[in-house]
């Protein structure tokens, strides 16, 4: 008799022989899947056993993992399998994860995130056309970094120019699902409030991973991310609100505080009359001066949140969309 860590890493078992091999011919457990046999007194991986060795020998490979495109025939397969899955999600797992991720990895992720970070910053400073560099940039620069993120889950190697390979695969794609789920998701909550704008949001919020990671076409990308995260939605905006909770709080203090201190001046200035333009931009000027620190400090605080935001997506992303398996009790 046998147990076995699933892929959601709890325990399960005593089974049979038979059923540890049944397990193996479905793909819910792989030569790297912890066991221990009764009568033993180690947990070992699944394929030092020599009694599973033939099982495994004929398992069908998973879809390829960290970019690498999908042999031909492979991504419907993997797309109807996931759609098949009841997708589950753990908050704290997923928060936790992120954590022993990014400090035992400090150096290049934060590293990583930043420099994205720092890109994306700088080129909205780009007077006219910052906002374009921006757009176009998106895709391949947010693909990268996750695929740096998702390879350390992977105890895969990783380096910096991992998060330049976006560009060198995929760029097409990768533009475009980040300016399509970009301004659908803007449209929507122009157009029809907030509400749809949020939904569509959270749902597309994997699109970016799964067109570096699987090489999917954008639009295919797009659809499987919103019907996968559509079934745990609420955990997956609930993951989101939480591990940014650091830098919304900061954010919205700032705003509040500059409501506060501009709000009496403003409305005396336009209600004095004939608004005085020049009155209300000298205003603006001022208060933009006195708030250059609150500035500075809310792009710390999103700085620093930033590489642990995307640990907690990858997490998210590798239990919705990731090879591992959880064997049924």
């Amino acid at each position: 008799m046998y147990k076995i860590i699933g892929g959601d890493q709890k325990q399960y078992g005593p089974v049979s022989a038979d059923e540890v091999r049944h397990w193996i011919a479905d793909g819910r457990l792989n030569a790297q899947s912890l066991a221990w046999a009764e009568g033993t007194a180690d947990w070992k991986p699944l394929g030092s056993f020599p009694e599973f060795a033939d099982a495994l020998r004929t398992q069908v490979a998973p879809p390829p993992l960290s970019g690498a495109a999908m042999p031909p025939g492979t991504s419907d397969a993997y797309r109807a399998e996931i759609l098949a899955r009841y997708p589950q999600i753990q908050i704290g797992r997923c928060l936790k994860g992120s954590w022993d991720l990014v400090t035992s990895n400090f150096g290049l992720l934060f590293g990583a995130a930043a420099l994205v970070w720092a890109i994306r910053f700088g080129s909205n400073l780009v007077p006219y056309l910052g906002p374009i560099i921006n757009w176009v940039l998106r895709g391949a620069l947010i693909g990268g970094l996750y695929l740096v993120f998702l390879k350390r889950i992977r105890r895969e190697p990783a380096g910096f120019e991992d998060l330049f390979s976006g560009f060198q695969f995929g760029f097409l794609q990768l533009f475009l699902v980040g300016l399509v789920s970009g301004l659908l998701t803007f449209v929507a909550a122009f157009c029809c409030l907030l509400i749809p704008g949020l939904y569509l949001f959270i749902a597309w919020i994997f699109s970016i991973p799964l067109v570096a990671d699987k090489r999917f076409e954008f639009w295919t990308a797009m659809e499987l991310s919103r019907k996968i995260v559509t079934k745990v939605w609420f955990e997956i905006f609930g993951l989101f609100i939480l591990v940014s909770l650091p830098a919304l709080l900061v954010g919205l203090g700032a705003g509040l505080k500059v409501a506060i201190d501009i709000l009496p001046t403003l409305e005396r200035v336009i209600s004095s009359g004939q608004p005085d333009t020049e009155a209300i931009r000298t205003l603006i000027l001022q208060t933009a001066g006195s708030s250059l620190w609150m500035i500075v400090v809310v792009n710390v605080v999103s700085l620093l949140n930033f590489p642990f935001v995307i640990g907690a997506l990858a997490h998210a992303y590798e239990d919705l969309f990731g090879t591992r398996r959880a064997p049924s009790a």
